[in-house]
């Protein structure tokens, strides 16, 4: 995740982000500054289309700033830009998976960034392979391009309407074309989210231009206003005149999953999604925790693992009243391509990112705030840290319930078998990572902290019961 905003979960890896800016003569940078602010949802790799008579792409591994030079931009002029930033959910981590893809089509050239799963990516690849397709990636997201291409819709927000009755899962899509509604010369920018909502996607306005984002943090940074969140199941289409149409592509709706793990873990603090504050949703998050599992006596103080574990552990330290202090300095300059030689080793990957402030712990009692706990062992590597630090007691509380089963909407989390709350009892993950005491905040404790229920957010990884049919356990990545 971006270092200054969230922890990185080696066992939890991050879906992705997209930003569009349309009828702006700085389009792309516009779009270069909103992935920055959208680069905790993938650091994999980073990439921008842009549209001047002709769509040029420009796409990169690593961080945007470091895919994009000054020189980049000389070839992305153009008023109307989409970008991406990606981790992998479905597909290899190599260049040619880096988004938007750019492809021609009977429409024109089309571009596409993709949030979200298609959970039957495999049987609908199955069937266009026998019909002839052929690819150029191992994501799931070109699946659609496939499925646009072989439409026979008069125009492009049409073959897209068609396509996406094809496919199941979460994606909030955005596209860019070279055409308008009308098959001419022109500019399109099309935003799509699934009827069930999973992912977030909002609508902004810059002066007269339009812009799109996963999340409303890209637009405080541009100086964009948000107009509104794109509803789930609804496609928006920009065009020429500047004006946007709205489009219902599920005849009947489902009722909303939104991803609650959104407000525990993956949008930015500062970021408004779903209607609703991420900061106020995470910290009353750690009062509700506090409410059902408060501290034992003789509690010196609240500590957080950084950095999206803190909104929690100031909510639990205010409903607790107990003061809240900085138990870790988290190194925000070491990236996922550590390198760990062997296993006798592999502790430094926590250790370089972690180091506890020994002066400000020794003989103390805590209360240690993290937001989720996957497989066990960063929480053990961590806690074995703060034993050493001197600390007395350690007492752990986590901002969510156990996690019990995989996503299949978009996030990377492991398969079931290896989240240790899948087969193991409170009190054994207690044991196995070495606490004084462990406990989660209930289900419904997070709903009431969301100010929603169960009809309306997908608590799947929780519950281990998914909105949508699942049609095979994940593979192994790539």
């Amino acid at each position: 995740m971006l270092e200054t905003y969230n922890t990185y979960h080696p066992d939890l890896k991050e879906e992705c982000g997209v930003c569009g800016v349309f009828a702006h003569r700085d389009s792309a940078h516009l779009v270069y500054l909103g992935l920055t602010s959208l680069q905790h949802r993938g650091q994999e790799s980073a990439g921008i289309v842009s549209i001047n008579g002709r769509m040029n792409r420009h796409t990169g591994m690593g961080l945007v700033f470091d895919v994009f030079k000054k020189e980049h931009f000389q070839n992305l002029r153009g008023h109307t830009s989409i970008g991406h930033v990606r981790y992998s959910t479905h597909g290899s981590s190599i260049i040619k998976n880096a988004q938007p893809l750019l492809v021609s089509t009977p429409y024109g050239q089309v571009a596409v960034g993709h949030n979200g799963n298609f959970t039957n990516a495999d049987s609908v690849k199955k069937q266009l392979e026998l019909g002839g397709a052929i690819y150029q990636t191992t994501s799931d997201t070109e699946i659609i391009l496939h499925l646009i291409a072989r439409s026979k819709k008069k125009n492009l927000p049409e073959a897209i309407s068609h396509a996406l009755k094809k496919v199941e899962g979460a994606y909030s899509l955005l596209f860019a074309s070279d055409r308008d509604s009308q098959n001419k010369p022109g500019s399109m920018m099309i935003a799509v989210r699934d009827p069930h909502g999973f992912r977030p996607l909002v609508l902004g306005r810059l002066g007269s231009s339009w812009v799109v984002a996963s999340e409303t943090c890209a637009f405080d940074l541009i100086g964009a206003k948000t107009v509104r969140e794109i509803e789930p199941g609804e496609m928006i289409v920009i065009e020429n005149n500047q004006n946007f149409k709205s489009y219902r592509i599920a005849e009947k709706l489902p009722k909303t999953s939104l991803c609650i793990f959104e407000f525990i873990y993956f949008a930015r603090p500062d970021s408004k999604i779903f209607g609703k504050s991420v900061y106020e949703v995470r910290r009353e998050m750690g009062r509700q925790l506090a409410r059902e599992s408060p501290p034992p006596k003789g509690i010196d103080c609240v500590i957080a693992v950084p950095d999206s574990s803190v909104v929690a552990a100031l909510g639990y330290a205010e409903q607790a009243h107990l003061p809240f202090e900085i138990g870790f300095i988290r190194s925000h300059y070491v990236g996922r391509t550590f390198i760990e030689p062997s296993k006798p080793m592999r502790d430094f990957r926590a250790r370089i990112k972690y180091n506890p402030i020994r002066e400000n712990l020794k003989g103390k009692k805590v209360v240690l705030i993290d937001d989720s706990i996957v497989r066990g062992t960063t929480s053990k590597k961590l806690i074995r840290m703060l034993r050493d630090a001197g600390i007395q007691e350690i007492h752990m509380r986590i901002s969510s319930p156990p996690i019990v089963g995989s996503c299949f909407y978009g996030i990377d989390t492991p398969t079931k078998e290896e989240l240790i709350a899948s087969s193991h009892s409170v009190k054994d993950i207690q044991k196995f990572i070495g606490v004084d005491s462990l406990e989660y905040l209930t289900i419904p404790g997070m709903l009431k902290s969301a100010k929603g229920d169960a009809a309306g957010y997908c608590v799947s990884c929780f519950s281990g019961k998914y909105p949508t049919k699942i049609y095979q356990e994940k593979s192994a990545k790539k």
